[in-house]
């Protein structure tokens, strides 16, 4: 007499059995509660599954017809919310998906796993989500990059500090130190595309580690999910999770710049500096002390920063030194993901409106870009062009500057008598090569931040800004794989 599985009908892999799972084991190890969320992509791999096994004869054209119509129907059950998963017995969403699925159609829906595995299964929908979070991030990074320049020409020449060391160093126009967090958007952007072409790669076909076992024709697959081709090692298709790694990089990286832009942000709006208002619907007061005007938003910036590397480090923790192929640590890649997608979503999608509503006091700007000697490297620069090597004119600058903080008085006060005393090279001209625009004026350089080469770079940022605008916008084939969704 053959012992029968007890207690464990309804697994997907309850035949080589005897005995059922500790119950907190089952639910302690149980992924559904968090992969749930992957069942838009679950349906769409099992669609483009069902056609490519209905191509190897698994499927008749009708059993194909009704299979993809019972998993149009499961989508479309959850289409405003995901069910709940505690009131599911299955063990993870792609078990799920076989039980809804079984409900719509019977038992055709059991043919579904025929030729494929969950390891390639959750390696395809990993990657279609993290497409998915890739094009909304991009889509947010376009429209913060255009609310970011909006407000550089808006701006138009008004000028301010900038700093090294965190003290103030030389005047530059505000246009200009907002192209800088522009240019960092851009190379973001281009990180999250690079992962984004390095994933377009369709594990399906890939089997548990060697391969499907029938001759499946792998590309109708990759064709319908919108990917670039199958993948091309069975083997690396069901284990990678480079795409979710460099994804989890970029983001970080994101989050770097995202914090050291709310960091100056939350600088510039203090009393102390008072270069800008932050808006009050991105602010909060204080329980205690009535005057109190809080930069919540850019607070929350630089510690969610702190959540994409933490998730970053995560996933690169668990996937090192894992032997080839899928391993069960495997599963613990899936919630950083995720977290690293909310994160991102969240704050991105607050950014543009925000940006938009900042408010620059460009008195108190131009204030501190007048004073202090930020014009002592044009004064310098001066000198220079009187044939002073420059380590000479450092010096006779600095004493000048020196004789200025015991008079209490800016370079430009200075008398001409009281300048040769430093110098026999000081005329006339000197007071106006020491004016704010001259001293803009002469970084005259390409990056620079001479008033010309900062309207050039508008002009040239602008069009490579409406160039990743153009690229996020959806294409036939990436509707046609959200509509298989």
């Amino acid at each position: 007499m053959t012992d029968q599985p007890a207690a464990l009908s309804g697994k997907m892999w309850a035949g080589r059995f005897r005995e059922p799972l500790d119950r907190r084991f089952e639910s302690w190890q149980r992924s559904l509660p968090f992969d749930l969320r992957l069942l838009p992509q679950e349906l769409a791999a099992s669609k483009a599954h069902a056609r490519a096994i209905a191509d190897a004869g698994i499927l008749t054209t009708a059993e194909l017809e009704t299979t993809l119509r019972g998993l149009d129907a499961v989508a479309a059950r959850f289409v405003a919310s995901l069910p709940d998963p505690a009131e599911s017995e299955a063990e993870d969403v792609h078990h799920y998906a076989e039980l809804a699925l079984t409900k719509e159609i019977g038992d055709l829906a059991l043919k579904l796993h025929t030729g494929r595995s969950r390891n390639e299964q959750v390696a395809t929908d990993l990657r279609l989500f993290v497409r998915d979070a890739i094009d909304a991030a991009l889509a947010h990074l376009a429209s913060w990059a255009t609310a970011l320049l909006d407000l550089a020409v808006e701006a138009e020449s008004a000028v301010m500090p900038a700093y090294t060391h965190l003290q103030r160093a030389e005047p530059v126009l505000v246009a200009h130190w907002l192209l800088a967090y522009v240019e960092m958007i851009l190379r973001d952007a281009s990180r999250f595309e690079d992962t984004r072409a390095r994933l377009n790669f369709c594990p399906l076909g890939s089997g548990a580690v060697a391969g499907a076992t029938l001759a499946l024709d792998r590309t109708i697959a990759a064709r319908d999910l919108a990917f670039t081709a199958p993948t091309a090692n069975s083997m690396d298709a069901t284990s990678d999770r480079d795409f979710a790694l460099e994804f989890a990089q970029a983001a970080s990286t994101l989050g770097l710049h995202l914090s050291r832009f709310a960091e100056e942000l939350t600088l510039f709006s203090t009393a102390e500096f008072g270069f800008l208002d932050l808006p009050e619907p991105y602010s909060t007061g204080s329980s205690a002390m009535p005057q109190k005007k809080n930069p919540d938003l850019t607070e929350l910036l630089r510690g969610k920063a702190g959540r994409l590397l933490g998730a970053s480090t995560t996933l690169a923790t668990v996937l090192k030194g894992l032997p080839l192929a899928y391993n069960k640590d495997m599963q613990e890649t899936q919630q950083p993901v995720f977290e690293i997608a909310d994160t991102l979503d969240g704050i991105l999608s607050l950014l543009p409106d925000f940006t938009t509503a900042l408010s620059f006091r460009n008195d108190r700007m131009l204030i501190a870009a007048r004073t202090g000697f930020l014009n002592a490297m044009a004064a310098a620069t001066y000198l220079v062009h009187k044939g002073v090597p420059f380590r000479k004119a450092h010096e006779k600058i600095g004493n000048a500057v020196r004789y200025c903080l015991e008079k209490s008085c800016e370079l430009g006060d200075l008398s001409l008598h009281e300048l040769r005393q430093f110098g026999d090279e000081f005329g006339d001209d000197f007071f106006d090569a020491v004016s704010i625009q001259a001293t803009l004026d002469c970084h005259d350089v390409i990056g620079g931040t001479a008033r010309h080469r900062v309207r050039t770079a508008l002009a040239e940022t602008q069009s490579r800004v409406q160039s990743l605008v153009a690229r996020c916008a959806p294409t036939p084939a990436s509707e046609a794989a959200h509509a298989g969704a």
